[in-house]
Order: C-alpha cells, then structure tokens, then sequence
C-alpha cells in the first residue's frame, strides 16, 4: 500500500526538507520501515530502543491516533495520510 507520510519540521533533514514523502507497506510498522530506508535514520527519531513509538511523538493514521488503535500493527490502507507529530510542551 502506498501512503503519504506527513513529515514535522524537525525531522525534514531526514527527507531533504519535504515535508510529505510516500512509503509502502500494509502496517505502520511497515511503512516506518521503508520510510528509514529512503531516509535513512528517520525511524530512530520516532521509535525508541525497544521499537516503541516514542512516548513524546504522536503518529497518526488518518485521523486515528495509533496509541488507541493497533499500534505500530495499525492498518495502512492505500492512499492514507500517516502523520508524526512531535508532542510539545510549555509552561
């Protein structure tokens, strides 16, 4: 399945400054992988060690957050619009 990966500003020297790239693959787990493999270094930046999405990034499939789907197991159908959004915080 190819879908549009929506990339945040700080992770467009990953992708050349685009800030929307396509990546294959039927999951999110998937699609992660062969985001890293045209840009490399990119999946580091979303997932931690354990290959867990980060706790400070949120990635969205549609409009689903994966935390309260499936996961990095969430569907990717054909044409979905996958989003990471970096979590921010203030005070």
């Amino acid at each position: 399945m190819s879908v549009s990966v929506r990339v945040p500003t700080i992770l467009r020297t990953y992708t050349k400054d685009a800030a929307q790239v396509s990546a294959e693959g039927a999951t999110l787990k998937d699609v992660l992988a062969d985001l890293d493999a045209n840009h490399p270094g990119i999946r580091a930046r979303i997932l931690d060690d354990s290959g867990k999405i980060r706790r400070f990034v949120n990635v969205y499939v549609g409009d689903e957050d994966v935390r309260f789907a499936e996961g990095l197991d969430t569907a990717t159908k054909d044409g979905v619009e996958v989003s990471i959004i970096p979590a921010v915080a203030g005070g």
